[in-house]
């Protein structure tokens, strides 16, 4: 059950005109009243001898209680509740007992007796719209301060009496809906979403991993936006404005929307705190190297998430907002330069998540600087292939980005943040359908080797697995993806490590129980860890050539060399020929 309260105007006649009318696109459907302040309002829509003077006259009555100029200039209250997609029908009788709790709740007739005068008008299945006029029954101005979250209580309650769909509670930092006038005009255009929210996503794109203010503009012309700044007399920037070209309102002129009408952290100011910081006393920290190349720059990015997944796990409350805050960084950047058969989940899960980057709890900028110069080397690092190194190392970045959206969600849930507990959940189904799309093939692969590992190779590296992890080997062991994870666990010991300390420092990074596939997890762990190059592909021609070459600089292992065939069994040596 959702309301909102709208602008207040000044002409009641024109409000009903618009409520029991047809609609702008021929929406309304027997438009008929179904509860007002007394119970005896006349109908327009379903009474003949009934006129919308008839009505207007009788809700303005109290105006007339006043002098011309003491009157109010908006006297026009109106508001709309809309049950929630997926809600059953609710009668006429249903609705109007919803009118008359939301009236009472939001203060414009708190039954005393000398309220305000109101109606409510149903035009469709899922909602309602009240209307009422500003001046009481005995001539004073209503308390309806702060209506709307009134309005938003009531709601929650009578979803529970009607048993439909529960909305989350917002708590006042969730970005500003489209209106109807927005919406219609996008469906007019041929569009499905409206210019606010498009302009919301450039901005925020915009800015995942900016440095500064001038590439942040530079961005957004990049972006194909109009863009007007407002310059202080020191000639400093205090704010902007975008638009898109073909947005035009009825005098032709660009439609500008401001920063923090987009969203309450894209104005100019609240962008600035993500920046570094110059001053004395501002935390120093070492350059990061730089990253080449869209498959290294996926590397950095899960390694930088597994880095904020232990600040989750351990650091203060204003640390964590900005971990989280950086993390829709991470996800418009990698968004923005995804592949096309994972770009739609992807774009889905930062739209979520954007959500989820915010609440009252501020974000302590600077401690986010990984995940941030993630986003900015996914940004620079260009367009990433949907296969080889490209591709697999996005498997493995999401693998990591799958773990820090939950891990916000249950973080957002002890803080009693409901709406954004939900989005971050959201995000990361949309990241697992993605995840699936990246690794179907670097996976397939990987499955195929492990089948053909000798019947003496898989029983070694399942030993590891249960001197490693005990307590989850039956389950690993049984999974689809083992022999994913045998293969990942032959490549690993060519390499020089132990699988079965590999594996347990693997298990000891976080939990594993609650993943619906652990060996998946474990297989990007172990690559990543390793060093080992995440396009299984691109190990076996590496392995032909005597080298492994690796993204991170400084790190590099001769795999030419065979490791020594468990103890008595020679039969290794022959399998491994056939890989």
């Amino acid at each position: 059950m959702i309301p909102s309260i709208h602008k207040q105007g000044r002409d009641t006649a024109r409000l009903l005109a618009y409520l029991y009318g047809p609609g702008r696109r021929e929406e309304h459907t027997d438009p008929h009243l179904v509860a007002s302040f007394d119970g005896l309002a006349p109908d327009p829509g379903r009474d003949p001898n009934a006129t919308l003077a008839d009505l207007s006259q009788l809700l303005d009555e109290p105006l007339h209680l006043l002098d011309d100029d003491t009157r109010p200039a908006t006297h026009v209250w109106h508001a709309s509740v809309r049950a929630a997609p997926g809600d059953r029908t609710l009668t006429d009788a249903e609705w109007a007992d919803i009118a008359r709790r939301v009236i009472a709740a939001t203060g414009i007739d708190p039954g005393d007796g000398a309220g305000c005068r109101w109606a409510a008008v149903r035009h469709a299945d899922d909602h309602i719209h009240l209307i009422a006029t500003l001046v009481r029954e005995d001539g004073r101005r209503p308390d309806h301060h702060r209506s709307a979250k009134r309005a938003q209580a009531e709601c929650r309650r009578i979803e529970a009496d009607y048993d439909l769909h529960r909305v989350k509670a917002g708590d006042g930092t969730a970005a500003k809906r489209p209106t109807s006038a927005e919406r219609h005009k996008a469906d007019r255009r041929g569009r499905q979403r409206t210019s606010r929210e498009e302009l919301r996503e450039a901005v925020r794109r915009s800015v995942a991993g900016a440095a500064s203010e001038e590439e942040f503009f530079d961005r957004l012309a990049a972006a194909g936006l109009l863009i007007r700044r407002r310059i202080a007399p020191s000639g400093d920037t205090l704010g902007y404005t975008v638009a898109l070209p073909d947005d035009r309102n009825a005098k032709g002129e660009p439609v500008f929307y401001s920063g923090s009408k987009l969203a309450p952290d894209l104005s100019l100011p609240r962008i600035r705190e993500r920046w570094p910081q110059t001053s004395d006393d501002a935390p120093q920290q070492p350059a990061l190297p730089s990253v080449t190349g869209p498959a290294s720059a996926r590397r950095r990015a899960s390694t930088a998430a597994w880095q904020a997944l232990l600040v989750i796990d351990r650091g203060d409350d204003g640390v964590i907002a900005a971990q989280i805050a950086a993390t829709g960084e991470v996800l418009d950047a990698l968004a923005k330069t995804s592949a096309a058969h994972t770009r739609h989940e992807l774009q889905a899960a930062a739209t979520a998540f954007e959500r989820a980057s915010r609440s009252h709890i501020r974000a302590a900028r600077g401690h986010d600087r990984a995940l941030r110069q993630a986003a900015r080397d996914l940004v620079h690092s260009g367009q990433a292939l949907g296969r080889g190194e490209d591709g697999a190392t996005t498997a493995m970045a999401l693998d990591t980005l799958i773990f820090l959206a939950i891990a916000a969600a249950h973080w957002h849930a002890k803080k009693q943040h409901a709406q954004q507990a939900e989005a971050a959940e959201r995000a990361a189904d949309h990241l697992r359908v993605a995840y699936q799309a990246a690794a179907e093939h670097p996976m397939a692969m990987l499955h195929q080797r492990g089948r053909h590992l000798a019947p003496s190779w898989q029983r070694h590296h399942s030993n590891a697995v249960r001197q490693a992890l005990p307590e989850l080997a039956d389950r690993i062991l049984t999974e689809p993806g083992w022999p994913a994870l045998a293969a990942t666990l032959a490549e690993a010991q060519t390499a020089g490590h132990n699988p079965t300390a590999l594996l347990a420092q693997a298990a000891a990074r976080r939990e594993l129980d609650t993943a619906d596939g652990m060996s998946d997890v474990l297989v990007w762990r172990l690559r990543r860890m390793a060093d080992l190059p995440a396009d299984p592909q691109n190990a076996q021609g590496q392995r032909a050539s005597g080298t492994h070459a690796v993204s991170s600089p400084g790190r590099a292992a001769q795999i030419g060399t065979r490791p020594a065939a468990p103890h008595g069994d020679a039969e290794p040596r022959k399998a491994s020929r056939q890989k």
